[in-house]
């Protein structure tokens, strides 16, 4: 397992490190996920500097395909970082960030602190 548990606000989450292998694609995103159910984990906490740049290029499918992965296993995912770079050099992201931070199973938070309070709102 490549990360710590934590408990958040009543939830199990699997914080992940940042020096641990890249997420490039769904199958990365399998090897997580088979860490958070081992872990008995609801969610995953995963920092940007774990994905790479394709990731945040929503062309390439990578970042649909992997959190899908995520839902499809009824596993939470948290985006862990600063993306706002990234967020004001593409609209559709900015458009994918914002939908996905609406929902109840993927957000894109800046710290550990906020991904504590939206579950602490949930």
């Amino acid at each position: 397992m490549s990360g710590v548990v934590r408990e958040m606000a009543g939830a199990r989450v699997l914080v992940f490190g940042t020096d641990g292998s890249p997420v490039r694609d769904d199958r990365d995103a399998v090897d997580l996920i088979g860490d958070v159910l081992g872990a008995g984990a609801a969610w995953a906490a995963i920092p940007v500097e774990r994905l790479g740049e394709d990731f945040f290029v929503l062309s390439t499918r990578i970042a649909g395909d992997a959190i899908q992965k995520f839902v499809n296993y009824g596993i939470g995912l948290a985006v862990v970082g600063d993306i706002a770079r990234r967020l004001a050099h593409s609209g559709p992201l900015r458009d994918f960030v914002y939908e996905s931070n609406r929902g109840r199973h993927v957000w894109f938070v800046a710290s550990l602190d906020e991904l504590e309070g939206r579950l602490a709102a949930a």
